[in-house]
């Protein structure tokens, strides 16, 4: 077998899409190809970039997007990712063409792409280039599923759901209800268009997955199915990764001096990610059933993630000084280190599939609120099958924010959810460790690159 010093002449363009949930696991999975001793190229788009300043050993290569200004504003997810992949594709070809041309005759060669599936146009790019290719997921592979099924659903009339409140079964969708199913806000074809491309891997070799098999084998093991290539589960990403901030937002670190300071389990994480928004009526809502928990929180609050505002000038009058002993608000924190924080015991969530993985990793038990896309989903795994979570429905209202919060922080019903999730994260540290079944994963990973 090759020697790990052996790999450095191997080299892996790694080419994730532009979105803080995107961009995370795919750093993540350049630093763990790294430390294996892989030289690593993140090609990037000008939009949203990450920030090279934290990965000194690998080499950025910027692609020209030359977005449109309308598209990005219009919120469109569909036209945002057709316009990334068409303006994308010639000049990531010209990138790779300009890098296997230096290459010349020397030993250090392109040995994959690998590519987040909704930058598609980089298979593409690599099989006119005569390279290899694997896809990495960075949503679950429950989510996959159900998007694999839209097509069946919305024959059969469940898709979209006529009533987003129903908590109807979906034939064949278990555990979702219909209320449960991805909920776009866009154009419905577009998006059915988005998900084809996506879930089409066309010439790539492997499916790599952020997951851990004790969350999803048995759905891994049945999605599979559908595929002839293997699935590799190498997740969590984040917690096998050598540490490095993958944060295109500035974090706010001494938000955990002020963790340091509070109880243990004492305090709830409130954070919506950084897409997801609401308007006036919800913030003071929210505001105020945090206040009233009497629970001490730490609530991430992004300019501009409240609608017609720049930050928290349009919090309630009184509401700070409600607050002075009990909470503290963010523009952005350092998630990972909050989550392992012994001050924190439970999480707010919107569900996206970095934060499942990061609190469930630490053993927090979650308050799910989820906005869009596969967060419904994920907030039904949560909730129903590994029961680390509660779901938080209809209009956001401060009472029972209130009785939300203090049912996961301390009635026994959240108790009972933090033993489960503590039981989780015992698994995915066997799982990460020589012998389990995201290290194996690392490995076959690795020989599979080498194959090539």
């Amino acid at each position: 077998m090759e020697e790990r010093g052996q790999r450095s002449n191997r080299r892996l363009v790694l080419v994730p899409c532009p979105f803080q949930g995107h961009i995370t696991p795919m750093l993540n999975l350049g630093s763990l190809l790294h430390s294996e001793g892989f030289s690593i190229v993140i090609a990037h788009t000008n939009f949203n970039h990450p920030d090279p300043s934290g990965f000194p050993n690998f080499t950025f290569a910027s692609i020209p997007d030359c977005l449109p200004k309308d598209v990005l504003s219009s919120g469109d997810a569909a036209a945002i990712f057709a316009s990334l992949n068409t303006n994308c594709r010639g000049p990531l070809r010209q990138v790779l063409s300009d890098m296997m041309a230096k290459d010349g005759a020397t030993e250090n060669k392109i040995s994959c792409v690998i590519y987040e599936t909704l930058m598609y146009c980089a298979e593409a790019a690599a099989h006119y280039m005569k390279l290899p290719s694997m896809a990495l997921r960075t949503s679950s592979i429950s989510t996959q599923l159900v998007f694999s099924e839209l097509p069946r659903l919305q024959k059969e009339g469940y898709f979209p759901s006529k009533d987003r409140s129903s908590k109807d079964p979906v034939p064949g969708a278990y555990p979702l209800r219909c209320k449960d199913l991805p909920f776009f806000t866009t154009d419905l074809e577009p998006m059915m268009q988005l998900i084809a491309t996506i879930l089409d891997i066309r010439t790539s070799s492997a499916i790599l997955w952020n997951t851990a098999d004790c969350l999803e084998q048995q759905l891994s093991d049945q999605l599979q199915k559908q595929y002839s290539v293997p699935f590799i589960s190498l997740g969590p990403l984040h917690k096998v990764a050598p540490a490095s901030s993958t944060s295109i937002l500035e974090e706010e670190t001494d938000c955990l001096l002020w963790l340091d300071k509070q109880a243990n389990d004492s305090v709830i994480y409130v954070s919506l990610g950084s897409l997801a928004s609401m308007d006036e009526g919800e913030f003071a809502e929210t505001a105020w059933g945090l206040a009233n928990s009497g629970q001490p929180f730490l609530w991430v609050v992004r300019p501009g993630s409240v609608r017609g505002s720049e930050w928290i000038e349009l919090l309630p009058g009184g509401f700070k000084e409600a607050i002075q002993e009990t909470g503290r608000l963010v523009r952005w924190a350092p998630q990972k280190d909050v989550l392992a924080h012994r001050a924190v015991g439970g999480f707010w969530t919107h569900c996206g599939w970095n934060s499942t993985l990061e609190s469930i990793s630490e053993g927090v038990p979650m308050i799910c609120r989820p906005c869009f896309m596969d967060q419904n989903v994920n907030a039904r795994y949560l909730c129903h099958v590994w029961r680390v979570g509660l779901e938080l429905e209809g209009d956001l209202d401060q009472k029972e924010i209130e009785q939300a919060v203090r049912r996961l922080m301390v009635e026994e019903e959240g108790k009972e959810m933090r033993l489960r999730a503590v039981a989780f994260k015992d698994q995915i540290e066997l799982s990460i460790r020589k012998g389990g079944s995201s290290h194996a994963a690392m490995e076959e990973l690795v020989n599979l690159i080498i194959s090539l």
